[in-house]
């Protein structure tokens, strides 16, 4: 979504500056130039940042902190559970810019060892229910509602299916799941925020980089 809306946004500068330009005494060539510098950095973005510079950018703005602490609620969240469940966590990063790092097109991301088969026996996928699941639920603790989880959801409802569960069973297993993913995080909130707070501080911003040794 970031290439859209960052080419509406440029869209509606330029417009904006051809309407109301003229009545402002600007130049048409000033109008001209601000379209040339804003499809330049259209292409920059899209060649350089993988059209995620606006994200990069909004990061790095002061309050650009609140949107990196929710994506690390949502990490620690992950972390938590893996914990609990034994799950070796591989790398966890929190923000565009160590994703970017990293070659993922993504805000945050926690990278588990893979499922040791395609096809997966009951208790082990209520294992990946209650991990994958953990990160939508530290959000909704924390602030009542989760925006992020969209990959987690689709690769828990790709392990169930390649295991060949219906849909009814899938469904029931990880409503049961995020229940005690509810009860294990809220009876644990401030081991969650002292992890939160560990991710946010060790997470890479533009004109900040990350504390050394992380």
């Amino acid at each position: 979504m970031a290439e859209p809306l960052a080419a509406g946004l440029a869209v509606l500068m330029v417009s904006l500056l051809a309407v109301v330009g003229p009545a402002l005494g600007l130049s048409p060539w000033w109008i001209t130039l601000a379209a040339a510098l804003a499809l330049g950095s259209l292409t920059v973005d899209a060649a350089r940042f993988g059209g995620r510079g606006g994200h990069l950018l909004a990061e790095a703005l002061p309050g650009g902190l609140q949107r990196l602490r929710r994506i690390a609620v949502h990490e620690a969240g992950h972390l938590q559970i893996a914990s609990h469940e034994s799950m070796p966590v591989r790398q966890v990063l929190v923000g565009s810019l160590a994703c970017l790092r990293a070659g993922l097109s993504s805000a945050g991301s926690t990278l588990l060892d893979p499922p040791v088969s395609a096809k997966l026996p009951l208790e082990e996928l209520r294992r990946w229910s209650r991990v994958l699941q953990a990160g939508m639920v530290a959000e909704e603790l924390q602030y009542g509602v989760a925006i992020g989880g969209t990959d987690d959801r689709a690769l828990l409802g790709r392990l169930w299916a390649l295991s060949g569960y219906d849909v009814a069973t899938a469904q029931r297993e990880q409503r049961q799941a995020r229940r005690e993913v509810k009860r294990l995080l809220g009876e644990a909130q401030q081991a969650l925020q002292q992890q939160a707070e560990a991710l946010l501080q060790a997470a890479p911003r533009l004109g900040r980089p990350a504390p050394s040794g992380v």
